[in-house]
Formats: structure tokens, sequence, C-alpha cells
């Protein structure tokens, strides 16, 4: 057997190659072929973006799941398990199906490698192909893919969906996809499909012009938010949640309820409205106002401004780059002004951690507190300190600083713990064991 636990195929997952030099599908597209093509069986919303591709991803689900139908989504990193980023109906693959599947999948890809030992799949290529598999397998009514990273060479761009999204634009993996924000949105484009429709969210005009251009190119209607649907009336609610009135051409929902604080959340939930409309249009689904309402009402995505403890009041958030941070910190001026902040921030080596580093130290009722957590890629505390310009507290260990600052601060405050959405998923872990 290739495989015999589902710790051992975990192994071989995470053995494979992390990536290559340059981007390209020949290799995924090799695999899906030695499959018979497992992607052309499925009926596909791909969600790209440089942030809210999770949040939109699960709105999406939620909102066609209130519709009954089966959805596979399929996203990246897992806060509590591996299983998490192969999921149905919010179900994460059993670790059984997991070792079957790469007990099926995993000789073949033995094969394929053999003949290129330069070129193999890479570790994302082969979760990719786990899941284009299960879901082949399983039919579910559609499979929500959310893009790795960039999207013109990410494995997942080997499907051809019903309507693709592109969330957002912003600096994030400039060594992989360009150091300005046009070239990294000529990689988020590359998933729009010839004459698919494709909804845009909150884009500054520069990226917005470059997918605009590559959508006109291949004939492919395009929604973008602030012109084609619109998100008004926005309000904070006292129940952890927001609330917004959805406009677009064909469709008029007021006083809608998302149980998620921050402004960018409105954004991402209201991209995912556009979206999920466009789809029931493309299938002949019929929707109703009080389907929508009550799918949106479900939405939960942990470890985003999630709230897991009340008095002291602990937040995690996974916000892992600059402009995730710049939300942030808008969300923390708005909601939370009349509250001291005890901020542990850690975070991977490669994000822009100065400029991180530089929002965070502008908001005047924030405490900061440097800290590190597991891993090959994490930045040391020793690093991030040098990134401030200020002197901040620092801690070797998380468990140490959130000891240290619980000491320090009152139940009246806030305690919220972000930088990384890995960082957050290890706290995650250690509170809900």
């Amino acid at each position: 057997m290739y495989a015999e636990t589902y710790e051992a195929a975990l192994t071989i997952i995470h053995n494979r190659p992390k990536m290559h030099k340059e981007g390209s599908l020949k290799r995924i597209k090799r695999a899906v072929a030695a499959f018979q093509h497992p992607e052309k069986k499925l009926r596909v919303i791909h969600v790209a973006g440089t942030n809210g591709k999770g949040s939109v991803v699960n709105d999406l689900r939620c909102l066609l799941e209130e519709q009954g139908l089966t959805v596979g989504t399929f996203t990246s990193p897992f806060l509590m398990r591996f299983n998490e980023r192969i999921s149905l109906n919010g179900q994460p693959i059993s670790d059984k199906a997991l070792l079957d599947l790469v007990n099926l999948v995993g000789p073949k890809i033995t094969e394929l490698d053999a003949v290129d030992p330069t070129n193999q799949i890479t570790e994302f290529e082969f979760i990719t192909l786990l899941m284009l598999v299960y879901f082949a397998e399983k039919q579910p009514d559609v499979a929500i893919i959310e893009v790795g990273i960039g999207g013109l060479t990410d494995a997942t761009n080997v499907v051809t969906p019903i309507v693709s999204v592109i969330t957002t634009i912003g600096y994030d993996h400039m060594a992989l996809l360009g150091d300005t924000l046009p070239k990294i949105a000529k990689h988020k484009a590359g998933i729009i499909k010839e004459r698919r429709p494709v909804v845009v969210g909150d884009i500054a005009a520069e990226p917005l012009a470059v997918i605009k251009q590559k959508a006109a190119s291949l004939a492919s209607p395009i929604s973008c938010l602030g012109g084609d649907f619109k998100a008004i009336n926005r309000n904070t609610l006292p129940t952890w949640a927001e609330s917004f009135d959805f406009i677009s051409d064909q469709q008029v929902i007021k006083n809608l309820v998302l149980p998620m604080l921050g402004d960018y959340q409105i954004d991402n939930a209201a991209v995912a409205i556009a979206a999920f409309l466009i789809f029931a249009k493309e299938t002949s689904l019929k929707v109703t106002e009080r389907s929508v309402r009550h799918g949106l009402a479900k939405s939960i995505w942990a470890g985003r401004l999630e709230k897991i403890n009340d008095e002291p009041l602990i937040i995690l958030d996974g916000a892992h780059n600059e402009p995730a941070v710049r939300a942030l910190a808008a969300t923390l001026r708005q909601d939370f002004t009349q509250q001291e902040i005890y901020l542990i921030f850690a975070a991977l080596k490669d994000k822009d951690t100065v400029t991180m580093l530089k929002l965070l130290e502008g908001l005047p009722n924030v405490h900061l507190v440097l800290t590190q957590f597991q891993g090959a890629r994490v930045e040391s505390v020793a690093e991030l300190a040098a990134d401030s310009a200020k002197k901040i507290p620092i801690f070797e260990h998380w468990q140490e600083a959130f000891q240290a600052v619980v000491q320090q601060s009152s139940t009246e405050d806030v305690i919220l713990l972000t930088g990384s959405l890995y960082f957050v998923s290890e706290v995650r872990q250690y509170f809900k064991a």
C-alpha cells in the first residue's frame, strides 16, 4: 500500500516539492489528464484575490447551501486540521477518505514524476489533484475553489468555472507575482475564462483596468463592486455583526445581517452575493430574498476577527499582509476606540512586516507586543523588533506574551492576536484544546 495510515498520507503530501522556479500549468495538466480530467466533471466557482478569498468562499457556501445544494469547498490554509481544506457542506474530508484518496492518486503521480524527475508535481498541485478527484467522485452541485497564489499559473486554473471572482488586489507574494499592482492583477485576471462572467471586488483603478481589459479580450461579462452592485447603509451592530443593503440592477435586498465584523467583510459579502446571483442565473436556480438573508446570516468564518472570550475580550484575526493589516486597523479605529487594545503580533518572513507594524503603531490605543510561533518560515522576534523604529516588548514564545498581557490588562480591555493565519491556527488550537 502507498500509505498505510492517515499520518503517513499527510507526510507524503507535505514531503512533495513546495514549488518550482517558474510557474506553469504543465504538471497539473499532465496530472488531471492521467485521471480522465476530473475538473471537467464539476460546476465551479473560482475565487482569486489578495485578501478576502476565504471569506467570499464561506459566504458563497452558506448562500448556496441555503438553496439546498451540496457544496464542495477548497481553501487554504487550514486552521485546525489539514482535512478542512477539502470539505463538503462545511464538513472536512474524513481521515479514511483522505487516506484512500492518497492511495488512489499517489502511485500514478509517482509514475508521472519518474518520467521527468526534475519537474515533479508540487505539494499544492498534489492537493489540488486530490480535491478534483474527490469532488469528481462525490459530485457536489457546485465546487467553490480558492486559488492558492496568483491565478494565471496556479494549479486550480485548470478549471473552467461558471463564474470567476477576484476579491481584491494588494501587495503580497511580490517575488512570484510582480512588484506593482497591475502586474499582480495580471496574474489574478488569469482565472478569467472566455465568455464566463467575472465578479470583482473593491480594486483600485489601475489594477482594475488590467482586469477589465482581460475580461473584454475574452468577451467575459464583468460586474464590479461600487458600480454594477453596491453595499450601502452600512452599520456595525452590537451583536458582533454588520448590516447593509445590497443593490444591483437585478436585486435590492435591505437590512442584510452578516455575523462578522469589519467593513471589508461587507465588501466580501457583497461580492459573494453578486457571484451567487450570477451563478443562479447561469444554472437556472430560483433565488428568494429570504434565502439570501438566511444564508448570509449563517456565514461565520473562523480566525477572522473571531471572538473567543468575553472578559477579557480575546480576538483572533488572520491579517497576514499589508492590505489585511490596513483593513484591520480601520476596523479597530471604527469599532474599538473606547478600549485599550493589547495586540500580540507574529508573522512569516516573506511579509512586509515593516509596513504592517507601522500601521499598527499608528493606532493610539494599541499596545504592541512582538512574538513568534512554530514553523520554518516564521520571522524571529528579533527580526520583528528590528523592523520597528519603536522599542516594543518581545517574547520568544507567544504563550509567554499572552500571559504577560493578561496580567497587565483589565477585563474591559481587548487582547488581539494577529499577523498570520498560521499564527492564528496555532493559537486557536491551543485555546480549543
